[in-house]
């Protein structure tokens, strides 16, 4: 990483570790921590990548401090005495509620660790979301969200807020991947319906924010004029979301796209998925706070078109600012789409928002804020 740090032991606390932008962040972070020689330690319910995490390893330990009940304010006490046995140099927190416990468990424990927050996404503005900027310092994932705390939350210094954006391995989704024969093998089994086709593809889970309707209007306005244009849509439906993915299987049938549209679910291969399409749109009705999956796209060297809004604009604005467009504008979409299609963009090589640099920089902020705290103690 290329930076010294005196070695640490950190807490990371977060609700669950299944898939998702922040479950990926803390597992990599621990990683980083890890090999650089620092105690890790993860606080989480649990979930699919707790293995990974303890191959790596780090600790775990397992308390629901995530979960939105009453009878979650009865693990206080015994969160309260995992502080006290772990002793952790630094304390860093990553969602809402989880950050309510830490700030309940610590009183009372001497001496107190440092305490980082990373601000993941624009949460509603509320005294409940204001907890994220209470700690030493403030993670910005983007300057939208740097700009999202200091607009909403003005009691928060400038100087405590770090900016370090979000970023990608290019050794993980290097530039002109192709995924390997036996991969291929099984994607062409598994969908036999996308073969010979152009495929345009909406990597997100199913939500009405992510914007599948919005990727069905632009289907059915591409296929009109390009038949050949298949729609992809890579993302798990949640138990709660089943009745909303039979509402998009009804709308897509009766607009007669049932023969353009597939639904391929939850993905662990996504960057095979985004590698063997030919556009990877971003339609998410409310600004992203990064944008990491149109990252991992461009670092692939795949086109992405997206609403032009949040963390996104940075992320394209930097790689491919033709792929940005007004948002909510369907007919813009696809018409930068077929402009991809008939012309390929060069994506120029990303070399600002790499995970090395975001990881080098988080490693120096715990660094520089256990310093102040002990300053701050010695005073």
């Amino acid at each position: 990483m290329g930076v010294d740090l005196r070695k640490l032991s950190v807490l990371q606390v977060l609700p669950e570790l299944n898939m998702g932008g922040v479950e990926r962040a803390t597992v990599e972070m621990a990683q980083a921590l890890v090999e650089q020689g620092h105690q890790s330690h993860v606080l989480s319910a649990g979930g699919r990548l707790v293995s990974t995490l303890q191959a790596q390893g780090s600790h775990h330990h397992c308390l629901a401090v995530g979960r939105k009940s009453l009878h979650t304010c009865l693990l206080i006490g015994r969160v309260r005495t995992l502080l006290r046995a772990l002793a952790p140099d630094l304390i860093h927190v990553r969602s809402r509620l989880p950050a309510w416990m830490i700030h309940a468990a610590l009183r009372g424990v001497t001496p107190r660790p440092a305490l980082v927050s990373t601000v993941h996404g624009a949460y509603s503005v509320s005294a409940y979301s204001r907890i994220m900027t209470r700690a030493d310092r403030v993670i910005a994932v983007s300057d939208f969200i740097r700009r999202y705390i200091l607009s909403n939350y003005p009691a928060t210094a400038p100087e405590r807020i770090e900016l370090i954006p979000d970023g990608v391995c290019p050794r993980q989704f290097p530039r002109g991947h192709r995924p390997d024969p036996a991969w291929l093998a099984a994607w062409r089994q598994e969908w036999p319906g996308l073969q010979g086709r152009r495929l345009v593809t909406l990597p997100a889970r199913l939500s009405p924010r992510k914007g599948p309707e919005q990727f069905i209007e632009v289907l059915a306005r591409l296929r009109a004029t390009q038949p050949d244009i298949h729609g992809v849509i890579a993302g798990a439906a949640q138990p709660r979301r089943q009745r909303y993915l039979r509402r998009l299987q009804a709308r897509i049938a009766a607009q007669g796209l049932g023969e353009a549209i597939t639904f391929i679910g939850g993905r662990e291969d996504i960057r095979e998925v985004m590698a063997v399409s030919d556009v990877v749109l971003s339609l998410s009705r409310a600004p992203e706070a990064f944008g990491r999956t149109a990252l991992e796209a461009l670092s692939l060297g795949v086109a992405v078109v997206a609403f032009d809004h949040g963390g996104i604009s940075e992320i394209l604005g930097q790689l491919l600012p033709a792929g940005l467009v007004p948002c909510g504008d369907t007919g813009a979409v696809c018409r930068q789409v077929l402009d991809f299609l008939h012309n390929p963009p060069v994506i120029p090589e990303n070399t600002t928002l790499t995970l090395e640099a975001s990881l080098r920089r988080t490693l120096a902020l715990y660094q520089h804020t256990v310093a102040d705290a002990a300053r701050a103690v010695a005073r």
